[in-house]
């Protein structure tokens, strides 16, 4: 089957075999920050933004993405470093495992809602295993990032 889409603003078109993982299509095509956690869609590691919204790389099939518009960490590094920067202030990036969940999460939220209340910050973070933290560090870091941004 072939399809195509725009990956991190580029349009590729490729054949992949029936079954194929968006997860390993990225990592096929040079993303290498979308990576493998738990394979069971509960760590978020594996996050990256299709038409605007987060979703589970490692279970949504390369099938989907035909058509569609998909950035990951590579097709947004000014954006993750602005967040990053927040994290770090924080003390919220301890061992690292979930930052790349996090931040795809962030960054998507941050352009799909414009105040957003704590209900949806943690509605937002749901899908991010953070085994380090209480996650207050990664709130305190989204609360000061979207007050830089307008937000509250």
């Amino acid at each position: 089957m072939t399809i195509r889409l725009w990956l991190n603003g580029k349009e590729i078109t490729r054949e992949i075999e029936d079954g194929k993982l968006l997860i390993d299509f990225l990592r096929e095509n040079g993303c290498g920050s979308v990576k493998r956690g738990c394979e069971t869609s509960n760590c978020g590691l594996c996050s990256v933004i299709m038409d605007d919204k987060p979703i589970l790389s490692c279970s949504t099939l390369a099938a989907r993405a035909d058509g569609k518009h998909v950035y990951t960490l590579e097709g947004l590094q000014k954006e993750a470093a602005e967040f990053g920067e927040f994290l770090a202030d924080q003390g919220a990036e301890q061992c690292g495992f979930c930052s790349p969940g996090i931040v795809m999460s962030v960054i998507a939220m941050s352009r799909e809602l414009k105040d957003p209340t704590d209900d949806e910050v943690s509605l937002y973070l749901a899908g991010n295993l953070c085994r380090c933290t209480g996650y207050m560090g990664q709130k305190r870091a989204i609360r000061n990032y979207l007050s830089s941004k307008g937000g509250k």
